[in-house]
């Protein structure tokens, strides 16, 4: 939701390459982390072999999941790369804040 009103913001400023760069990252992003919530219980219950394979085959999947938004913003001027790559990392970002708040919020209770 963050970058889509971050995308938002930057259209009406004018910025329009940067704000469909970045929903456009962003989406590809969201849809990375869907489809591995969806690939992990396929491993579960298989051969030491196959769940390795399976992991190879997810994993090089997800990499040219994560291409096609690149490719995109190579190719056609509408897209900004910059922003393209940082809204592919924007759900790893915030989850990485969400994390850090969390621990920051907690040592600051245990403190007080």
């Amino acid at each position: 939701m963050a970058a889509i009103f971050a995308g938002l913001v930057f259209i009406l400023a004018g910025q329009e390459p940067v704000g469909k760069g970045l929903i456009l990252g962003t989406i590809f992003s969201i849809i990375n982390f869907i489809v591995m919530g969806e690939m992990l219980p396929l491993k579960i219950g298989k051969s030491k072999n196959k769940t390795f394979f399976f992991s190879l085959a997810s994993i090089f999947s997800r990499y040219v999941l994560l291409a096609i938004p690149l490719l995109i913003a190579f190719k056609f001027d509408q897209y900004n790369l910059i922003s393209v790559v940082v809204g592919i990392f924007m759900v790893q970002l915030f989850i990485l804040a969400e994390q850090i708040f969390i621990n920051f919020s907690s040592n600051h209770r245990k403190q007080a």
